[in-house]
């Protein structure tokens, strides 16, 4: 991978000298990363980018400091390919924190700055930034039943303590090499609090299953992470969050990829991974007391609503789960399990839905 993102960016650098040589306006093609330049793919079952590109030019007085961002940003991510060498995103930013030649202005000021051009050189160009060797702040644990290779490495994920193995958010194969596994699907969790509840109760163990969290929302890494192990070890994916609308589209972004990141999508997403819940129709079949659920807030139904028209949550099942969420007027956290047993989530919530394939699609 690292010989193909070399390959790109260095034909970047000479499609550059060839306009200049032909004397025409230096550009560069960016697709345009907006909604409206996104569209859900039925086919595929991922949300994918649209035609619709900006032409950065040099000789344009509103593009000229983004033109050589973008160019000094790729300059330093073809080094660091050609070096084998990775830093983090905030690296990148202090390296390119320098003057302007001849001006009073830094090439970037903030971080903000440096972070959306990394993007256009990622969409322009097709390569993730874990492929130009920049890394963000790792994110993330994993345990269960799979032996892998990390920077030549060998790590027994079944034998990593209460922690678990601390994901890294270079997760190519260059890096991370998936050995052996018997499991049989991989169980991501939105809460460490609830992952860890799981680790120390060895679910991954009993339900012979590999295990992540991704703290929250879940990160690149974790996404790209996810996305390989079901292509290369071909195991089916289950997400495991929050009765809420910020858990449902943690199950969105996880199975078809984000707006803000359509680009992505074909690397990062999980078309056929399935939602093991929370939902808020658990509360019943559960006998979950209403005592531990919480109201929607106005943003919460805002939200919710928000939910109702994306493409990918047209399914019946998805339609029904959202209107009745909204109807209850109720949201459940996956620490209100806890209020049934201490255990009742390894024991009994999750064994049960996985064993009935209670799954949202």
């Amino acid at each position: 991978m690292s010989h193909e993102s070399d390959k790109k960016l260095k034909k970047l650098g000479q499609d550059i000298l060839k306009q200049l040589k032909n004397n025409e306006n230096p550009a560069i093609e960016i697709p345009i990363r907006s909604l409206k330049n996104v569209k859900f793919d039925n086919e595929t079952g991922l949300i994918s980018m649209g035609e619709e590109k900006l032409k950065r030019q040099f000789f344009n007085i509103s593009h000229a400091k983004k033109f050589m961002q973008t160019l000094l940003v790729a300059k330093v991510a073809r080094e660091l390919v050609k070096e084998k060498a990775t830093v983090s995103i905030r690296d990148l930013f202090y390296t390119l924190k320098i003057p302007i030649p001849g001006t009073k202005e830094n090439v970037f000021d903030y971080q903000n700055e440096s972070d959306p051009i990394i993007e256009d050189v990622e969409v322009a160009l097709n390569i993730l930034r874990e492929e130009m060797n920049l890394r963000a702040d790792k994110k993330g644990s994993m345990v269960g039943d799979l032996v892998i290779e990390d920077g030549g490495d060998k790590i027994d994920l079944r034998k990593q303590g209460t922690g678990g193995w601390s994901i890294p958010s270079k997760v190519e194969d260059d890096v991370i090499k998936f050995k052996e596994t018997s499991a049989k699907f991989i169980l991501f969790v939105e809460k460490s609090a609830v992952w860890e509840r799981l680790n120390e109760d060895k679910v991954w163990k009993n339900l012979n299953c590999i295990m992540l969290t991704g703290k929250g929302q879940p990160s690149r890494a974790i996404r790209r992470l996810l996305h390989r192990m079901r292509n290369e070890l071909n195991l089916p994916v289950i997400v495991f969050t929050d009765a809420d609308p910020w858990g449902y589209y943690i199950h969105s972004v996880v199975k078809q990829g984000s707006i803000n990141l359509a680009f992505l999508s074909q690397k990062v997403g999980v078309p056929d991974c399935k939602f093991v819940g929370l939902t808020t129709q658990d509360l019943k079949e559960f006998d979950i007391s209403k005592n531990v659920a919480l109201e929607l807030t106005e943003q919460d139904k805002k939200r919710a609503n928000e939910l109702l028209k994306y493409p990918w949550f047209q399914k019946k099942e998805w339609q029904q789960e959202i209107n009745h969420m909204l109807k209850s007027n109720l949201k459940l956290e996956q620490e209100a399990l806890s209020n049934k047993g201490i255990r009742f989530v390894s024991n009994t919530y999750l064994p049960t839905k996985i064993r009935n394939k209670e799954f949202l699609p």
